[in-house]
């Protein structure tokens, strides 16, 4: 029996060198097994291989201080000869300077998503050194924003994106815009803990305005407003906004009351934990230690001044009693955090100093308490009443001529030094 031939295994081709045209690199044949690579007489280093089930992609083979460098450029014909060449220029001069593309390949696989940076600042600085519900905020300008970037590489988010982010949602919501514009800007900075070296595309975009809110209870909406809060059947809610009107706590800091923290013979509540990250002590006025004693005659053994509906929390969300008492009461636009607003501009309008006030109001930066000078006009009022008195006095009559005569019954002014 005779012996069967041996299979003869075919070569792989041998490199050639052309000047590469669409002509050329189209006829170029497929091998039959394995790879075959063209070099561009015209570029050095640009090679074109054709592969056996087809494919066909510009590499540059070049050599450098680590060795041999073969690195992918493209694809053909979705990239064209001269894209290719320029690439190809454009790389060899990058390693002649010591850059090894890659490096940068090896980087970019091994580099992080955004993804994974939300989760290392969540985990690593959020969670551990953040309020519960700034964490919360947090969370929620994620989910609605950013999630949506989550398996992007962090190089791959540029600032123009970041920016057209931040415009799309402060066409609606500029104090959003400008929270998720923050928000980002932290992320990327502690990406760098991760190895992210690139630069924070949250950096250096401009934020939108931020015009503070002025709206407080006006002296005619007083009224109908204790009318609407005496008749809300739910006791529990009424007692929670007249204690925010009358200590001018934040929402937050009331809801979570605690009787431990009440010192109702001093009149006193110390919050244990504020808005600053600092305890404050909120000075009880009458009708307060009036409504807490009430309540403390009712108490159920709780540990909070308003409990919740389920054991151990404390009173839920207020939202939609409020939007009753303010229907009832016929008042618009006015929320919650306005209450606060409204005993400082109260305050103001009673002389207070805006010192006093910021030390009532639990306020550690000056430029907060400031408007409250501005939410009350009497007291303005009666400063530029009392300066241009004095500077009429001052001119000793000569102002005579230049004032009408005051018409009867109108208030006059008084003219002349005394």
């Amino acid at each position: 029996m005779e012996a069967n031939p041996q299979e003869v295994k075919p070569q792989k081709a041998k490199p050639q060198k052309l000047v590469f045209s669409k002509t050329r690199l189209d006829a170029l044949p497929v091998p039959v097994e394995g790879r075959a690579y063209t070099y561009d007489a015209v570029t050095p280093g640009l090679a074109l291989c054709v592969t056996d089930a087809g494919t066909r992609t510009f590499y540059l083979y070049r050599r450098c201080a680590a060795g041999p460098v073969r690195h992918r450029i493209g694809r053909y014909p979705d990239l064209s000869i001269e894209q290719a060449r320029r690439e190809a220029q454009k790389l060899t001069g990058a390693m002649a300077t010591g850059i090894n593309p890659q490096d940068a390949k090896r980087t970019a696989r091994t580099e992080a998503t955004l993804g994974e940076a939300w989760q290392y600042f969540l985990t690593v600085h959020a969670l551990p050194k953040k309020k519960p519900s700034s964490v919360a905020e947090d969370e929620g300008l994620y989910r609605r924003h950013l999630e949506k970037w989550a398996g992007r590489k962090l190089s791959n988010i540029q600032m123009t994106d970041v920016k057209a982010l931040h415009s799309r949602v402060g066409k609606d919501t500029p104090y959003q815009a400008n929270r998720l514009l923050a928000l980002a800007h932290t992320v990327f900075k502690h990406a760098h803990d991760l190895g992210f070296k690139g630069p924070n595309p949250a950096k250096g975009i401009e934020r939108f305005p931020e015009i503070s809110r002025e709206r407080h209870l006006q002296a005619d909406e007083l009224p109908k407003f204790f009318k609407s809060l005496q008749d809300e059947p739910n006791t529990n809610y009424r007692d929670f906004f007249l204690l925010c009107l009358l200590t001018g706590a934040r929402r937050g800091n009331v809801q979570s009351m605690r009787w431990a923290d009440l010192h109702l013979d001093r009149g006193e509540w110390t919050i244990p934990d504020t808005k600053s990250g600092k305890p404050q002590t909120v000075v009880l006025n009458a009708p307060a230690v009036v409504i807490l004693r009430d309540r403390q005659a009712q108490a159920n053994g709780s540990e909070w001044v308003f409990p919740g509906r389920r054991e151990g929390q404390y009173l839920g969300e207020p939202g939609k009693v409020w939007a009753r008492i303010l229907a009832r009461a016929g008042i618009e636009d006015l929320r919650i955090h306005d209450l606060r607003r409204t005993l400082g501009s109260w305050m103001a309008g009673g002389g207070v100093s805006l010192q006093i006030i910021g030390k009532a109001l639990g306020h550690h930066d000056s430029n907060t308490t400031e408007i409250y000078a501005r939410l009350d006009l009497d007291p303005v009022r009666a400063a530029v009443e009392a300066a241009g008195q004095a500077m009429l006095a001052a001119g000793n009559g000569s102002t005579k001529k230049m004032l009408p005569a005051p018409k009867k019954g109108k208030a006059t002014v008084t003219r002349g030094a005394k």
